[in-house]
């Protein structure tokens, strides 16, 4: 399906879904029509949405922000994996019950967002799994109980949306969330934590091999820093024997991949795994983040940039969390581990070129329709630019994962 005509009349935001281990159950898809009275066919986009959750694939729930098109998606059958956010208005509207009695047969995951202010119909109460609440709106915040809203005349699970910091996440599951529904990225850097305390030994190996493969230092030499964690040599070999990676023929060893590769692409799939080695459970959303953001800036200027600033790009996007992960400065962080200068100006200075790029990047996880528009017009790129890129990077996230 040709989807031009549905990426250039959307803007897309994109979160996860946080479960009780920290591990990231869905996505949200959030979809703003760019001109609210004429919503794009749904089926383009169910068709775009598809390609990256196909039926058999990943959990996604669709976070639609126009009443016309949610209807239209309501009745147009979605795939059983994807979820549908329904607002409470439209919960409570009887025109819809027939719509969501169809969804909850077909196996669809509906959740309800905001408060009731009508009386939602009996017919449809069971059909709702979830309810997503708010952080900002969230009563339990002064209450010891830990159950969810009972405005529908029933207790169901709920979401915590909102969450910005682990600090938040935390009391949203003490509460009783049943997932959180955000970036726990914002906690500030606590340099204290970490005074004297050194990296695991994992991370130090990768921190290594980046140094010694930005020296361009002989194979023997990295292959030997490799064996002192055999684990990460086989986390590595699978990374670029993904299908995101797109190489015809198999690597079946770190000789191989370097014979292949070369060393500057070899770089771009070490950063990825410093970027992922982590042990915290609590670190789980940073990495999906920094993967997704790797790719998505990689894609951002995959038709204009050359090889080395894609890879660059790359570095930058996967990098960018890593002062959340070592609790460290980037200032500090970086005299470890090389960088290029246009990376380092971004995620230091936040200045350079790459800056415009990162922009985009937050407008998107942020799902919010202003900072999409004022970041796209930055750099003169079209929102089907930044939307196919969007699609293009969870794509090639869940090939990798």
């Amino acid at each position: 399906m040709n989807d031009t005509n549905i990426l250039g009349q959307v803007a897309l935001g994109y979160s996860p879904f946080i479960d009780k281990s920290r591990a990231v159950s869905a996505t949200r898809l959030t979809v703003f029509p760019l001109r609210p009275e004429s919503p794009p066919n749904v089926a383009e986009l169910l068709g775009a949405v598809g390609n990256v959750w196909p039926a058999d694939g990943g959990r996604a729930s669709l976070n639609v922000l126009n009443e016309g098109l949610l209807g239209d998606l309501m009745k147009a059958e979605p795939s059983p994996n994807l979820m549908v956010e329904v607002p409470s208005f439209m919960a409570s509207d009887p025109t819809n019950v027939e719509a969501l009695q169809a969804l909850h047969k077909a196996g669809n995951t509906l959740l309800i967002k905001g408060r009731p202010v009508k009386e939602v119909p009996r017919e449809v109460l069971h059909c709702f799994t979830y309810s997503i609440v708010d952080l900002s709106e969230d009563r339990r915040l002064n209450e010891t109980a830990a159950t969810a809203p009972t405005n529908m005349g029933r207790n169901i699970p709920h979401v915590q949306s909102g969450v910005r910091t682990l600090v938040e996440m935390e009391g949203a599951f003490n509460r009783g969330a049943a997932a959180v529904l955000g970036w726990p990225i914002d906690d500030a850097i606590n340099e204290s934590q970490t005074k004297g305390k050194a990296a695991s030994a994992d991370l130090q190996v990768i921190v290594e091999l980046i140094q010694r493969v930005d020296a361009q230092e002989p194979i023997e030499r990295l292959e030997a820093t490799l064996k002192r964690d055999p684990s990460l040599a086989f986390k590595l070999m699978r990374y670029i024997n993904s299908p995101a990676f797109g190489l015809r023929v198999e690597i079946s060893s770190f000789r191989h991949a370097i014979m292949m590769l070369g060393y500057q692409r070899l770089k771009r799939w070490l950063a990825l795994l410093l970027s992922t080695a982590g042990k915290d459970s609590n670190m789980k959303p940073v990495m999906f983040a920094a993967v997704r953001r790797g790719l998505l800036m990689e894609e951002l200027v995959r038709s204009s940039g050359d090889e080395e600033m894609r890879n660059e790009m790359f570095i930058c996007g996967v990098f960018s969390l890593l002062d959340r992960m070592f609790q460290q400065p980037f200032s500090e962080l970086l005299k470890t581990i090389p960088v290029p200068e246009r990376v380092y100006q971004a995620l230091v200075d936040n200045t350079g070129p790459y800056q415009p790029y990162f922009n985009v990047v937050q407008a998107v996880e942020n799902e919010s329709l202003f900072d999409f528009r004022a970041a796209a017009d930055a750099l003169m790129l079209s929102v089907s630019e930044i939307n196919r890129s969007v699609l293009t990077a969870l794509t090639s996230a869940s090939q990798i994962e």
